[in-house]
Parts: C-alpha cells; sequence; structure tokens
C-alpha cells in the first residue's frame, strides 16, 4: 500500500495517544503514508480513552490517523497487530465506530530469525497502573497540563537562545525509573520473555525509546508519539532499531 525508499520489515509504533492535544497526528500519518513495511504494530496507549472521557484533543488529523489504521487492517498485503495499553479503556464509549473491526489484543509473539520477541504494551510491569489505576489517571492529568507548562517554558528559553527542553518528559522518566526500580522491572522483563519462550520484549508505556539488553534478554522500547516522536524498525535481515521522525523525514521524496 505504502511506496517510498524506506523499506522496513516491521514497523513498531506506541503510545501515539490519539484524542489529546498533544498528539502529533500529522507526524505519525505521514510515517505511516511513506515507510514501506510488511507488518504494523501498534503497541498500546494508540486511542487514549482517558483523555477523550474528559474530552481530550481530537481532530480531523486523528481521524485521519485513525481511518489510515483501518485502511492497513483491510489490507491484505499488510499485516497489523494492534495490542491494547493502558489508556485504550472506554473506546466503545468515546469512540462512534465498532471497536471490534481494530482487533485489539492483549499481547503478541512476533517471531524472528533470531528467535520470538514478546510485545506487551508495558503497564503489566507497572504496579501504579494495575493496582492503583485513580493514581496513574490523576498522573496523566498532570503530565498534561505539564505539557502546557513546557510550551510558556520554552519560549523564555527560546528568548534567551537556550534550547528546547521538556520539563514533562524529564518528569515522567523520572517518577517512570522511581516505579521501575520498586516493581523490580528488570526482573520482570527477564521473567516474562522466559515465560512466553522468548529472546526478547518490546514495549511502549514509559515515553522513552530504549534498545538494551536485560541479562541476555533483548529490551526494546518505542517511546510515543507526544515527545520522542520515535519508533522502532525491524530490517530485512531481522535487526531491530529504534528510529525517530526527524531522521525519517529526512528520507521521504
Amino acid at each position: 500500500m505504502q511506496t517510498g525508499p524506506l523499506k522496513f520489515k516491521t514497523l513498531i509504533l506506541s503510545d501515539i495517544h490519539l484524542g489529546t492535544k498533544h498528539c502529533k497526528a500529522k507526524e505519525v500519518l505521514e510515517v505511516l503514508a511513506r515507510i514501506s513495511y510488511e507488518k504494523l504494530i501498534l503497541n498500546g496507549d494508540i486511542i487514549d480513552g482517558w483523555s477523550l472521557k474528559r474530552k481530550g484533543g481530537w481532530d480531523k488529523d486523528h481521524s485521519e490517523v485513525l481511518n489510515m489504521i483501518k485502511d492497513l487492517i483491510n489490507d491484505p498485503t499488510t499485516e497489523v497487530i494492534f495490542t491494547k495499553g493502558n489508556h485504550d479503556e472506554m473506546l466503545e464509549v468515546v469512540l462512534d465506530f465498532p471497536v471490534a473491526e481494530l482487533g485489539i489484543i492483549q499481547e503478541h509473539i512476533h517471531p524472528t530469525i533470531k528467535g520470538n520477541y514478546l510485545i506487551t504494551h508495558g503497564d503489566r510491569f507497572d504496579s501504579v497502573t494495575q493496582k492503583h489505576k485513580w493514581l496513574a489517571i490523576l498522573g496523566d492529568i498532570a503530565y498534561q497540563l505539564m505539557m502546557q507548562i513546557n510550551g510558556i517554558y520554552n519560549k523564555y528559553r527560546s528568548w534567551r537562545g537556550k534550547d528546547y527542553y521538556s520539563i514533562s518528559k524529564a518528569t515522567k522518566a523520572f517518577v517512570k525509573k522511581i516505579v521501575s526500580s520498586k516493581d523490580d522491572f528488570n526482573s520482570q522483563i527477564v521473567a516474562a520473555a522466559k515465560e512466553a519462550n522468548c529472546v526478547g520484549v518490546i514495549c511502549g508505556h514509559i515515553h522513552t525509546p530504549k534498545d538494551s539488553y536485560i541479562e541476555d534478554i533483548h529490551y526494546l522500547n518505542s517511546g510515543d508519539w507526544v515527545e520522542s516522536l520515535s519508533a522502532i524498525v525491524e530490517n530485512p535481515n531481522g535487526s531491530f532499531k529504534v528510529v525517530y521522525y526527524d531522521a525519517l523525514s529526512k528520507c521521504f521524496n
């Protein structure tokens, strides 16, 4: 369906957060349309039901992304896997089309020439999301407010000749680091991979792109499309790489 100079075996996106004011829907749409891939994995928090329940920030660009995803699902030349994230809730209430058409599943096993990878959003490793949902929702509201503060703060930094600095991203990363440490995140990743007979785990959720090893388990995180604008691609030779919109866009015709 897509044509262009960039050709990958698999494209993995997460944390697009359609329905929030700071979602980079135009950039997502461009990546989906300008990259060639055989398989598309949407690894959770694609549509933000939490935000939409609070009226959110849905606009025509968000509708275009959703329509393209639906078209890809119906395209026999592209395999689409859509896994559930913690924000992918109440979609039947906030969206005016049959959500079942998206075929959302909990997790997915992705085969590669090096072995299987567990595709899971990552909220299963987060005790706050799992056991204290009210606190997670409160944190999400605070994050949205900090995104607005970012705009004001960075106008001041620009006036002073300084580079962009994300207060919201730094705060979110700090909080996630504390929670991950408390939850023994690394041990959970390794245990989940071994339980699923996988050599690697690919997550989203924490909005921080990552390509590393935890013991002998390959851990990848696709980041987000609110601030990082990052994704994971699988090359034809089976290798994975974290990529960013700024670099990808320079290769578009």
